[in-house]
């Protein structure tokens, strides 16, 4: 009996404190808490991702390869300079595929390094010093101190090396030895996927 009137005297103490911590909170402060307890509804979308870098200017006016490549990885920036981290985007892209310029600018390396083609483009009219994306894997088909313009030919894909499982380009961008995200280049209208449209289909006349 002793013990059973000792579990009934706990249940009453901690039921009149829950009573009279939340009679002290207002009505806003209440559904606050109860706002950040609820879980969710099925099927509700994760919070947007971050929006892009704003101090990189929107110059790009095309992707370096294809009309709207797939992002194999996304960017993915280091904790400290030489942490672990991804320094750019790779793009689904096969060997052979033109890599284009996004952006008007001078070329100040074509060449190999650690064995892969690269190609890096200072973008004009970014700054000092100015902005420069990287491309790689690729066959160089410009040389150092080229001017290229938006969607001029760098080279091609070359074939996948250890980066990608699958053949890819690996897009980088750099103010002096500060990696960014190159995705930030692009405006809005170019990172969108557009709707599908019919084309119309010519019909032939019949003869009269």
């Amino acid at each position: 009996m002793r013990a059973k009137r000792c579990v009934r005297t706990w249940l009453g103490l901690v039921l009149g404190m829950t009573v009279t911590v939340l009679g002290s909170l207002t009505p806003s402060a209440l559904a606050r808490t109860t706002a950040a307890a609820a879980p969710g509804p099925p099927g509700t979308p994760a919070p947007d991702p971050p929006g892009p870098d704003p101090s990189v200017p929107t110059v790009a006016r095309a992707w370096p390869v294809g009309m709207r490549p797939v992002v194999l990885r996304g960017w993915a920036p280091p904790a400290t300079p030489y942490a672990r981290g991804h320094r750019g985007v790779d793009l689904a892209a096969a060997p052979g595929t033109p890599v284009r310029a996004v952006a008007p600018g001078r070329v100040s390396f074509s060449g190999r390094v650690a064995g892969r083609g690269v190609v890096s483009v200072e973008l004009a009219g970014t700054g000092t010093p100015p902005l420069r994306t990287t491309y790689g894997p690729v066959r160089p088909s410009v040389r150092r101190g080229d001017e290229v313009t938006t969607g001029e030919t760098l080279g091609t894909v070359e074939p996948p090396d250890s980066h990608c499982p699958t053949s890819c380009l690996h897009w980088g961008l750099l103010r002096d030895h500060t990696y960014l995200n190159p995705l930030s280049l692009l405006p809005p209208w170019l990172l969108r996927r557009g709707p599908s449209r019919l084309l119309p289909v010519p019909v032939p006349r019949s003869p009269s």
